[in-house]
């Protein structure tokens, strides 16, 4: 019995050992050190580059233990921004992100996958235009540590594709525009 009491205490305080070296940080949105971009091809002949400048989050990380890792965020998509004003209204209306009916669009982590070297794949829903779909964001660690302020940061950058049709985008440019490619940039402060 007493062997077993010590077992049980030794592995709670292994796993809460373990679990404190995670930590939670909020995306430094306010200091614009983060930034979610995309790129669409047009037609065949260029690009439409642009952002959307309203959006926060948080994560949970642990380099040792990377799989653990959570992430959450939150994008006002009339925050879009192509450098385009009626461009940009198009894109916020029902052709595209239709956000008077879907004002938000999120993501949420279901896991991840280390591939060692600072190198992990960061697999989560994307909820967009009111569709909810499985997304993988192919993520790299950028580096951790004390900032000039007395915070600790770490930060990652991350690059993912998905079909505009996946989420129930109605406009349809052709073959060469029917994928957006999302560029990820994130530096959380410690919390």
């Amino acid at each position: 019995m007493k062997k077993s009491l010590y077992s049980m205490i030794a592995a709670t305080a292994l796993m809460a050992s373990s679990q404190a070296l995670a930590a939670d940080y909020v995306i430094d949105t306010q200091g614009a050190h983060a930034s979610i971009q995309f790129k669409v091809n047009h037609l065949g002949y260029s690009f439409v580059v642009g952002r959307f400048n309203e959006f926060e989050g948080n994560f949970n990380f642990d380099a040792k233990a990377v799989a653990s890792s959570k992430v959450s965020v939150k994008i006002n998509t009339a925050s879009i921004d192509s450098n385009h004003a009626e461009r940009d209204k198009h894109l916020r209306g029902a052709d595209f992100l239709n956000t008077s009916k879907f004002p938000q669009a999120t993501f949420e982590s279901t896991s991840a996958v280390d591939k060692g070297d600072g190198q992990f794949v960061l697999n989560g829903n994307l909820t967009l235009n009111g569709v909810t779909k499985p997304v993988a964001i192919d993520a790299t660690m950028i580096g951790e540590g004390q900032d000039p302020w007395g915070g600790y940061r770490a930060g990652f950058i991350g690059e993912t594709e998905f079909a505009l049709k996946d989420y129930d985008i109605k406009m349809d440019l052709g073959p060469a525009s029917s994928h957006v490619q999302l560029s990820l940039v994130v530096e959380g402060i410690k919390q």
